[in-house]
């Protein structure tokens, strides 16, 4: 199993801390206490996973972001970022899913920006506005219609964000560009055209670099 580096002191430190309580507990109370610091870690472990999402990747799609479930769809009539009406398709990220963030598509790095803000939970309908959060530009490879906004947003456990990308930076699909440590809410944002087709589903289970959330039809723009 792949591990995100990022996550290497956070695993260090809980390794260290889980191992002596559960000495502890095991000595003290006995060994089923130590089997749930046991379980603790593993899934401490588990959280950083990184699997590698190799595609092959459609020209004309645009990737989840993130793992996790489709928790929003809207559509926006404006969004300054894009310039035009917009959709706003949001995901939320357990404690459980895998939480590397990867490109949706190929394409340059326009503009990375932080912003500071609260740490409601990520499934709050207020969370995606006003939360801290790191907001990526992304100008897409043709055929696909930009400008393309990826937030990543913090939730109220998830208080750490990390994004690698910087501007300039030319992605390729699926590529990882960052994480959210522990449970998050990731956006993608896209100019609302009618060539621009959301095929997500709300409550659908997702998969970064893996599951298509929009699609480009280039005849629609044509007639």
């Amino acid at each position: 199993m792949y591990l995100a580096r990022e996550g290497l002191k956070e695993m260090v430190a809980g390794t260290l801390v889980l191992a002596g309580l559960g000495t502890i507990g095991a000595v003290l109370v006995g060994w089923p206490l130590a089997v749930v610091f046991a379980a603790v870690w593993i899934w401490l472990i588990a959280f950083f996973r990184d699997p590698p999402r190799r595609g092959p990747f459609a020209a004309d799609a645009l990737y989840a972001p993130a793992d996790g479930t489709v928790t929003e769809i809207t559509r926006l009539p404006d969004h300054p970022l894009i310039g035009a009406p917009a959709v706003r398709v949001g995901m939320f990220l357990s404690i459980f899913n895998v939480h590397i963030n990867r490109s949706p598509c190929a394409g340059r790095v326009r503009s990375v920006a932080f912003a500071p803000g609260q740490f409601l939970d990520a499934r709050h309908v207020d969370s995606g506005a006003l939360n801290a959060s790191n907001t990526l530009v992304l100008d897409p490879v043709s055929p696909v219609p930009g400008p393309l906004v990826v937030r990543q947003v913090a939730g109220m456990i998830a208080r750490r964000i990390v994004c690698h990308a910087k501007p300039g930076d030319q992605l390729v699909s699926g590529e990882r560009f960052g994480l959210i440590k522990f449970g998050s809410r990731t956006e993608l944002i896209v100019p609302d055209r009618p060539d621009v087709q959301v095929v997500a589903t709300l409550r659908q289970a997702v998969r970064a670099g893996v599951t298509v959330l929009v699609r480009f039809d280039a005849t629609a723009r044509s007639q």
